[in-house]
This record gives C-alpha cells, structure tokens and sequence, in this order.
C-alpha cells in the first residue's frame, strides 16, 4: 500500500526543524548520508531532512505536523535492519525520524523482573542495566552493540535465546507509542495478565513503524543464570544435528537457551577473515553445532548438564568429535565463530540471503532440496545456510561461485529466491522468520498471506495512519 506524499518544501521542513532545534535537524548531505542506507547496501534512499528528537513530546509534535501536512516519515533507530524497512525511498520526499537521542532506562524494576527503556537504548546498554540488577534481558543478537530497542521491537526480533526465552514479542509487556496524530498512547504496562480487550501492544510490535512509533517500552526481565556451559561438536549432517537436539532439550529442558548449527564453509570462512578466529576441534567436519546451557543452580550444573548430552551423542553416533568450553575466554571463542557468520560472508563476494524457518523435523530437508535448487539456477554457488536449528529458523544464504561477477551473480537474486522460497512454501513455512518485510518482501506477502489476512492488515493500517504517513513502502 503505498502513499503518495508531498516533498516537504523549505517553510515546512523549517517548521520541523523548529520542533527539535537546529542542532538536530540534520540536512547536511554528508550528515544525512548513514541514515540513507542499511548494513547489506542493497536499499539507498534519499531525503531532505533527518529528524531527531530527545523526548516523546517530540516525537508527537513531529507526527501531528507531519499528519497535518501529509508528509511521509521514515522511522529509524540503529538503523541495522536487513530488509529496508528503515531507510527511505529515492523520492526525497520522505523524513527520517531518528530515535536515537530516546536513550534513557527510565526504571529497572528488580523485584518485579521489569525494565522501562526508551526506543533509542542500544540493546548492548539494556544487558549492563540487567546485568547491574542482577537480572538477564534474554534478547541477543549479533547486532546488539549497535541495534536498539525500538527497532527490535518494530521487527519483533529473534536472535539466538528464542529457543529458550521466545521473540522479542515475548519480552515486552508494555509499550508507549506516538500515533499518526500525534497523541501518545501510555501502554507502559507491567502486568504479567491483563484480560481486558483487544491486546493493542501486539499491533505495534512487528509492525515496523506502520501503524505507530514506538517510544518507550516495559521489558521483561529474568533471573540470571548462575552458570553458563558452551560446546561445539561436529557432524555428518543436519539430521545428526536434529538428533542431538533431541538429547539436548531431554537433559537440559528450558536451559538450553542455544543451538546453532553451521557448515563447514561457515567455520572456514571466519578463520579465514577473522582475527584471532580459530577451529578448536580437530580435523574437519561437514557440520557443527554450538550449543549452550544456563544453569540457575551453578556453572558445575550446566557443565554436567553439557557432559551428559555429549555423552549420549556420541554413544548414539550422532556427535563425531567436539570440544566443551572451560573457560569463559574460550566460550567467548566459540561464540565468535557463530556471531561474525554475517559479517564474513561478504569478503567471498555476492550473498544472496533468505531468512526462511520451516518445522524444526523439516530442516534437513530444506537444507538438501535447497542446495540441489540453487545449484540449477546458479551453477558453482556456494550454500551457507546456518542459523537457529532449536527453533526452525535457518538463513539459507548462498555465496557466489569463484570467479563469477558480483554483480552479475547478485542480479540473480530473485531467481534464487524463487527456487528457494518454492521448497519452503511446500514444506509449510515462513518468508521471514526474524528480519520482518520491510522493503526486501513487501512483494511475497500475498504468497505467504491469504487475501483476507492481506485486507486485515490493510483495514488496520487504514485505521490508524489515514493519510499513510508512516513508513510508506514498507510492509504493504
């Protein structure tokens, strides 16, 4: 659905620039030019003006005008997002609204497991405020030194703890949101039950800017694990990795709060381009695992609890050689090499990325047809898919072959998509399963919707931004 808006001209975007002061009203072009693209270079956008604001009272001042005037804005926090939904069209038309400068922890509410923190707190500072108070926010994310908490709510972000601690979603009892009108809604919110009526924070978390900006939220907090226990084993294949997630989740229960599965091109790729990046096992294997247990016992609780999955692995043949961390300078090492699996991709050239989940049983599957699919389109590529075996959501990404053009191999983005959202579609999952639409797959949700689900959405969005000022172009 998109809008059609009017560029702002020079009274109007002087008016804007009043609500926050010149200091933060950025036109330059050098100033404005971070804001105009995301971390895979794939959307570039254009605008006259950057936005941002230090309080809610702001924020609402911006919307009414922009309400009353018509004018598109573009919401953005730490602007890591991978499928466009933060960055502006090329029209020029379009304000970005930054939410950085909304950076405060506003409470941490120990006694009842809350924190209250404001749009613009990088995800890294939420940790340390947990941290201070004894508790664990579980979000976690590669990202999480430079991405915020408004923009993992919008995207309703997964990360790596979902098997454990579910999705963003999971962790918000609560939120503030400035509407279209510019009114703010104060749903900051810290009950646990609350059975009255529609549960309108649900609508504004995942919506990625659509319906509402997000400027506050109540998170929920849980208690810290008082040991940690990390391992990386090898294996033949996927099916021997689902086979030992079943061991894991028997022995471990709720603790087992990861499990990530990779190929061997995904560890050779990080040592290769990583400093100080190593393979702690011994020869190579077609698979691995990083998997991790928290103990709210102890760290020799966690430690046993790890040993004993390793034990059953390898007497059921599933594990072929492994190692347990005993350190935490050495889990730290072997988180490395799951964590730096996005950055590195790019030193072997073109990557064509699908952030896809199907059931978790039908991940080997999906891992086998799709590496056949993608050799027919683009002969000689290379599949990279690793990602969050415990809960389906695998990143089938495929690096180009060696030697081809760059641009020649990403212009085949759309065809490899195709081959491998076919085999997802048929084996009953999802397009996105933590990344959100955004710009990247506002074109696949009619073939993963159904019309009435696609006029819902559109009834939802008519009736909360009627004149389609927020985020225009992205989920619709």
């Amino acid at each position: 659905m998109d809008a059609k808006t009017p560029s702002p001209d020079g009274d109007l975007i002087a008016r804007f620039a009043a609500i926050v002061g010149p200091d933060y009203a950025l036109r330059d072009d050098a100033a404005i030019a971070p804001f105009l693209i995301e971390p895979r270079n794939k959307f570039h956008g254009a605008t006259p003006l950057v936005l941002r604001p230090g309080t809610v009272e702001e924020v609402a001042a911006i919307l009414r005008l922009a309400n009353e005037t018509g004018t598109a804005i573009v919401p953005q926090s730490g602007n890591t997002g991978v499928v466009g939904g933060q960055v502006p069209d090329g029209s020029g038309s379009q304000v970005v609204l930054s939410l950085a400068r909304l950076n405060r922890i506003r409470e941490v509410d120990a006694a009842g497991d809350t924190m209250t923190a404001e749009a613009g707190v990088i995800l890294a500072d939420a940790h340390a405020a947990a941290d201070a108070a004894d508790r664990l926010f579980p979000l976690s994310l590669a990202s999480e030194g430079s991405c915020r908490i408004g923009g993992n709510l919008s995207t309703n972000a997964g990360g790596t703890g979902v098997l454990a601690y579910g999705n963003t979603r999971d962790l918000v009892l609560g939120v503030e949101v400035a509407l279209a009108s510019g009114e703010v809604w104060n749903g900051l919110r810290k009950l646990r039950k609350d059975n009255t009526g529609y549960d309108l924070r649900d609508l504004f978390v995942g919506a990625e800017g659509t319906l509402g900006v997000i400027t506050a939220a109540v998170l929920r907090l849980v208690p810290k694990p008082r040991g940690k226990s990390v391992a990386l084993v090898g294996l033949k294949d996927p099916a021997a990795a689902l086979g030992l997630f079943a061991i894991a989740r028997r022995h471990a229960g709720r603790s087992l709060t990861a499990f990530e599965l990779m190929p061997r091109i995904a560890i050779e790729t990080v040592v290769r381009y990583v400093a100080g990046a190593r393979d702690p096992i011994a020869g190579p294997h077609p698979w691995y695992v990083l998997f991790e247990v928290s103990s709210l016992r102890s760290e020799a609780d966690a430690e046993m609890t790890v040993e004993a999955i390793f034990g059953e692995g390898f007497s059921d043949d599933l594990v072929e050689d492994g190692v347990q961390a005993r350190s935490l300078e050495q889990a730290k090492a072997f988180w490395l090499l799951r964590d730096a699996l996005s950055e590195v991709q790019k030193h072997e050239g073109g990557s064509i990325k699908h952030d896809v989940a199907v059931p978790q049983a039908s991940v080997p599957e999906l891992i086998e047809r799709a590496g056949r699919a993608v050799e027919k389109v683009v002969p000689g590529c290379r599949p990279f898919p690793f990602g969050h075996l415990g809960d389906g959501n695998i990143h089938y990404n495929v690096t180009q072959p060696v030697g081809m053009d760059k641009a020649a191999y990403l212009a085949r983005w759309d065809d490899v998509a195709e081959a491998v959202h076919a085999i997802v579609s048929d084996l009953g999952g999802t397009v996105s399963a933590e990344h959100g639409i955004g710009q990247l797959k506002r074109g696949l949700l009619r073939e993963v919707k159904s019309p009435l689900e696609i006029e819902m959405m559109q009834r939802l969005k008519t009736a909360f931004d009627p004149k389609g000022i927020l985020n225009p172009g992205k989920v619709l």
